[in-house]
């Protein structure tokens, strides 16, 4: 058919082998065993025995109907364009396991007409804001000092704090809230009532980057582990 050795013929076997490559290589990749060479990232910590389907759910529709509607998309002869091989996470994934009734800064509470101004400094109407998943961290926020937006004008009442939180404030010594309070406020823990008893920002740093934690293991709820997340998502399908 070729003349051996000819440009035609290392064309063609050359474009033999890409195809059979690139075959091998999609069937590896859909591989349970090769979940980490898909992922664009480390896990988080505390997200290490997850899977990447627990978060990653399957888009609607086949392939080409993916591609079909995004192109009809692009060229504006459809409104809005689909998720392309896996839904995109939300804050509705992460609450599967995380939503606890006790949060004290849930998500949904930022929604509100109140924190309009708070959420264009930082959008805590969404989890991935303070925690970006595949960074091999626990928490991703650049700055710890978000206090600052929503809580300006606190006034407490028969202060305990050796140092008041006014004039913590009036420093804007924002960095120092997390030295007592848990966020979320789910670790049971006594307050410290002088400033030098706090979490020191070099423990706090590193438990935000994966380390133990600072406020202790004593939990009012505690998330749901991948075995019993997946048991949830069978029962719901």
């Amino acid at each position: 058919m070729f003349k051996v050795g000819s440009l035609r013929q290392r064309q063609y076997i050359g474009g033999i082998i890409g195809l059979v490559s690139g075959v091998l290589l999609f069937y590896f990749l859909t591989l349970d065993t090769s979940e980490s060479y898909r992922s664009i990232g480390p896990m988080n910590a505390g997200h290490q025995d997850l899977t990447c389907v627990a978060c990653h759910a399957d888009a609607k529709g086949n392939l080409m109907q993916q591609i079909q509607s995004n192109i009809s998309h692009a060229v504006g002869t459809r409104e809005n364009g689909v998720d392309f091989g896996t839904q995109d996470v939300t804050v509705t994934n992460c609450l599967e396991c995380h939503d606890r009734p006790n949060d004290r800064h849930p998500n949904h509470r930022f929604s509100e007409p109140r924190f309009k101004e708070a959420i264009k400094n930082i959008d805590a109407t969404t989890c991935i804001t303070c925690h970006s998943e595949h960074h091999e961290e626990r928490v991703t926020v650049a700055s710890i000092d978000y206090c600052m937006n929503c809580h300006g004008d606190l006034v407490v009442e028969n202060d305990p704090l050796d140092i008041s939180h006014k004039d913590l404030i009036a420093k804007e010594e924002w960095f120092t809230c997390i030295q007592c309070h848990d966020f979320h406020g789910n670790h049971k823990y006594d307050v410290p009532t002088e400033l030098k008893d706090t979490i020191p920002m070099k423990v706090i740093q590193a438990y935000f980057k994966g380390g133990e934690d600072p406020y202790g293991t004593n939990k009012k709820y505690i998330g749901l582990s991948q075995t019993e997340w997946m048991k949830q998502l069978e029962k719901n399908q």
